[in-house]
């Protein structure tokens, strides 16, 4: 019986030291999400590319081979277009919602002739696009964002130095922005 009541008086004092740690380290913990750290990038709506080293935001590009820049959006009010021209032999984009799920993906090879061209709406905007389809948007894919707050992350492949330029460019040129009247 001693035995019994020590174990259970050990689990209980084991129990209440690892709520304490876990309260007492929650501070630490939080803010340093993704979407938390894309956020403190800049202002919503633009892509930021990211450098080799750690920004404020924490954020790194940790691949070399790589090129890459987030965006965070907000579709309460309005769609988001993801516009780039054509890019460099390989450029990928992922959408995520605030929690940092992944929501949709595509790259260069599932993309309407090479180019970037993605709406992303809610599902009340999705309804309205369905009801009255805008001729604009024929060749874009449309994706519906369960929420409304969420990041992209774009990245292009610069395997050469020679190539790195190009992934740059197609970065600085891609456009993250609200769609007018939709």
């Amino acid at each position: 019986m001693n035995k019994l009541l020590y174990a259970v008086a050990t689990g209980l004092v084991g129990a209440v030291v690892l709520h304490i740690i876990i309260i007492l380290s929650l501070p630490h913990y939080t803010g340093r999400d993704a979407y938390t750290r894309v956020k403190a990038e800049g202002n919503s709506n633009r892509f930021y590319a990211l450098a080799d080293k750690p920004d404020t935001a924490g954020l790194a590009n940790g691949d070399p081979y790589l090129k890459v820049a987030v965006c965070h959006f907000d579709v309460e009010r309005r769609p988001l277009r993801l516009l780039a021209p054509r890019g460099p032999a390989f450029w990928s984009l992922a959408l995520y919602d605030a929690n940092s799920n992944e929501i949709f993906s595509m790259n260069d090879r599932t993309s309407v002739s090479g180019n970037l061209d993605v709406l992303v709406a809610n599902p009340v905007q999705m309804a309205r696009i369905r009801k009255t389809p805008v001729a604009a948007l024929t060749e874009s894919i449309i994706v519906e964002a369960k929420s409304n707050t969420g990041y992209a992350v774009l990245r292009a492949m610069a395997p050469q130095s020679s190539l790195e330029e190009q992934a740059a460019s197609f970065l600085e040129d891609a456009v993250c922005a609200p769609v007018e009247g939709l």
